[in-house]
């Protein structure tokens, strides 16, 4: 499997510049290659090979007094921002046709110098290097100063050079890595997702959300006001962007290594790992969208799954239909209604339970049953069926654990669609 190692990187001012060409070259190729094949597509013309795309806007456009500063930095950089095209278009295509699971996707558009994002890539064909006194050689850039946290496993096929909104810059480095699987232990889990609480275990414990957004939103709001009275266009406008910038980096970065420390103490003390498979895009367009938002149960739900094949754990997604709140652990029974302020109810068995506590125990017991049937679909449930209880399953509620010393992390972090 591949996992992106991304470390932060200080490149001097000179460096900075060639960076910056860079950014524009590649920018400036991908947007000509998507006039071409926008053109060709609006007006029926045969679709614009890679090889033909290649030899217009690179190599022969660098003959033209418009475009011969394209030869100032990496070919490489060139031809990826073209293989980038090809791939949004790809993408756009087998969407339409409906060979592309997920939600429609648009067709491509054009980038901008005033993306909060920029981005180059790298390939072995470029030859960028590390280098003995550990710095990354990049060609017709230079030698960049790195910030090691960890050695990479194996060489790297590519790194993508990545400038953020806050002005940071990363080199984001794709490794090819072999399973490592952990000794086999007896404990497996059932996890419930909450705002109130971030994750609920089927075993009682309770961690609470951090909320880190809501932490820095009065400075935030703070920043947010100054920012709209700075005239557009203005230096005072772009260095108030900047800090607004950095506020939501250092939320993004606090969040992300929450949820690293989280999912490897999880992954590593339990042999199976089981999680409802929540509808994020449906609980975001809620009111309560910016506390969905904060929590980001998706990467969460992400790291656990790359942490467990890594690693050799069972990790399974219940429907997100299954009832988790309102079956009764105990007997099976399945509740009508179960509002959300509804915080522990008492079954007609006699059973109290702990809403979210119960949630987890039904999902452990359902996860468990996905992996006796081969991982097949549920059936649909409806109405007032009851459903199989974890008593009738011959297992209950998993064993009391000792607290064990706290799981390090030494997992990659990654950045979104890195180039």
């Amino acid at each position: 499997m591949q996992l992106r190692y991304s470390f932060r990187i200080d490149p001097t001012p000179g460096q900075r510049t060639r960076l910056a060409k860079a950014f524009g070259c590649a920018r400036v190729v991908f947007n000509d290659a998507l006039a071409l094949r926008n053109h060709a597509r609006e007006n029926a013309l045969p679709f614009v090979t890679d090889a033909e795309l290649s030899r217009q806007v690179i190599t022969q456009a660098k003959r033209t007094p418009q475009r011969a500063w394209l030869g100032d930095v990496s070919a490489v950089v060139l031809q990826q921002a073209l293989a980038d095209c090809t791939t949004a278009f790809r993408n756009f295509f087998d969407s339409i046709a409906g060979r592309r699971k997920g939600p429609a996707l648009g067709a491509p558009r054009f980038r901008s110098r005033k993306d909060a994002r920029q981005a180059i890539r790298f390939t072995r064909n470029a030859r960028f290097a590390i280098t003995r006194g550990k710095k990354l050689r990049l060609p017709k850039i230079g030698d960049i100063a790195v910030r090691w946290s960890r050695e990479p496993p194996t060489a790297p096929s590519s790194v993508t050079v990545i400038k953020d909104a806050s002005g940071r810059y990363f080199a984001s480095f794709v490794v090819a890595v072999k399973p490592d699987p952990l000794p086999e232990v007896e404990f497996e889990i059932g996890i419930d997702l909450g705002l109130g609480h971030f994750v609920v275990t089927s075993d009682g414990r309770k961690i609470d959300s951090p909320k880190f957004l809501r932490r820095r939103e009065k400075k935030l709001k703070r920043l947010n006001k100054a920012l709209s009275r700075k005239e557009k266009g203005s230096n005072n406008r772009a260095k108030v962007r900047v800090k607004v910038a950095r506020q939501h980096a250092k939320v993004a970065d606090a969040r992300r290594e929450f949820h690293h420390q989280l999912s490897t103490k999880i992954i590593r003390e339990n042999q199976a790992v089981y999680v409802e498979n929540l509808a994020v895009k449906g609980l975001a367009r809620t009111r309560l969208a910016k506390s969905v938002h904060d929590a980001g149960w998706s990467a969460f739900a992400g790291m656990l799954e790359y942490k467990a094949k890594l690693y050799g754990r069972t990790f399974v997604k219940v429907d997100r239909f299954f009832p988790s709140s309102k079956l009764c652990s105990a007997c099976g029974a399945l509740t009508e209604q179960m509002p959300l302020a509804v915080r522990e109810w008492t079954c007609g068995c006699g059973a109290v339970h702990d809403r979210d506590v119960n949630a987890a125990i039904n999902v452990l017991a359902a996860g468990r049953r996905l992996v006796a049937a081969g991982r097949k679909p549920m059936p649909e449930m409806g109405g007032k069926r009851r459903l199989e209880t974890p008593a009738e399953t011959g297992k209950t509620k998993p064993p009391v654990r000792k607290r064990g010393r706290r799981g390090t992390v030494d997992e990659p972090g990654s950045h979104r669609s890195a180039a």
